[in-house]
Formats: C-alpha cells, structure tokens, sequence
C-alpha cells in the first residue's frame, strides 16, 4: 500500500524497490485502464460511422435539433479545462502547491460548466419529445424513418461521455481534498495528480470527436 505523508516525505509501497518503479507501474496501470476506455468509445465511434453511412439523410435532420453554438461553448470549456488540468500538474512538480490547487479547481469548475451546458440542451430536447427509443414523440420527426437511430446514438455517447466528466470532476475533486487538508502533493510525488490528469486529457478528447460528429454534420 503506498503511503504519503506530506509532499516532501513519500514512502513507496513496500513491493516495489523504489519511487521510480512504483511511478513507472502507476502510470503503466493507468494507461492500460485508458486502452478500455478508448476500446470502449472506439466500438461506439465504429457504430456511429456505419449507421452515418448508411442513413446519411437522417443524420443531416437529426443534426438540426442540436445547438452549435452550445457544443462549441463546451468545446472551448473542455479544451480550456485541460490547460488548467496541465497547469496543475505542472505546479505540483514545481513545487508551487497554491497555484496548483487553484488550477484544478478551476478545472473541476469547468467540468460544472460543462454538465450544465449539456442539463440545458438535454432538457430542451426532452421538452420536444426528441428522447430515445420508444419515449421519442416528436410529431414533426415521427415519420422519418430510423430517426430514433440517431438520437440513440446522441444519448448514449454524449451521456456516457458526461458520465465520465461527472467521474474526472470527482477525482479531481479527491486530489483537492488530499492537496488542502493532508498536503500529499508536490515535486517528490504528484502519481496520482497525473494520473487523474490523463484520465481528464482522454475524456476532452474523445469530446473533440463527439462535437463534429454530432453539431457540425
């Protein structure tokens, strides 16, 4: 079990012969946990393309109920959020623990952005009756056929997606907690910081690919 005093005293976990190992093996941990991740959206994506490809009209009209201008909002909120995400990073390494809380509540404050942004846009569309499956009961769409294909499609990826902006606010919120009232983080030992960071970079990434596909068709 890895222990960690302060930010200048970190004692690595006894299996491992040193810091240096046990870092290399966290973020090895991390990155494979992020593989599953990627897998998992990929087999999405992979839907998305056939069924783009398929009914290409359909994705055109589903396209016009969305707001461009609010997924460009959250687009410019997620990419600004893994700058501040970075930034603390970055300030732990140099030691510099205030600016290095402060970026990442800003980040936890984007991420707040964010899932407003989407509670707006998800409520506006359940106000018209542009819901999954059988709750669809939009008159002006109800004779296009395998419509609800693309709104399946919408929900499913943009509510798992947000799922997981819900889960990195979360952990980022548990590295502030350790960072203000234990003093874990600094130069000697930030694995955790940065692993949650990864974590944040991956989920603003796979949103880069969900922006085009879903506002810009």
């Amino acid at each position: 079990m890895s222990i960690a005093k302060t930010a200048s005293e970190h004692h690595h976990a006894h299996h491992f012969e040193s810091p240096e190992k046990e870092f290399i093996a966290s973020k090895e941990g991390v990155w494979l946990f992020l593989a599953t991740e990627i897998l998992m959206f990929g087999g999405l994506f992979v839907a998305l393309t056939i069924f783009r490809g398929l009914y290409p009209e359909v994705f055109l009209k589903g396209a016009t109920t969305v707001d461009w201008r609010m997924g460009a909002l959250n687009t410019v909120v997620l990419i600004f959020s893994s700058l501040t995400m970075a930034l603390g990073i970055h300030y732990f390494q140099k030691g510099d623990r205030q600016k290095a809380i402060i970026s990442l509540a800003v980040t936890v404050l984007c991420g707040a952005v964010f899932m407003v942004v989407k509670y707006f846009e998800y409520s506006h569309k359940l106000h018209l009756g542009l819901a999954p499956a059988k709750f669809f009961t939009n008159p002006e769409m109800a004779n296009i056929e395998h419509i609800k294909i693309y709104f399946g499609l919408y929900y499913t990826m943009t509510g798992l997606h947000g799922a997981h902006v819900l889960i990195g606010m979360g952990l980022i919120s548990w590295i502030l907690y350790r960072a203000i009232a234990k003093d874990e983080f600094g130069p000697k030992y930030f694995t955790p910081v940065e692993g949650v960071g990864l974590f944040w970079h991956i989920i603003d990434l796979i949103w880069i690919f969900l922006f085009p596909l879903f506002y810009l068709t």
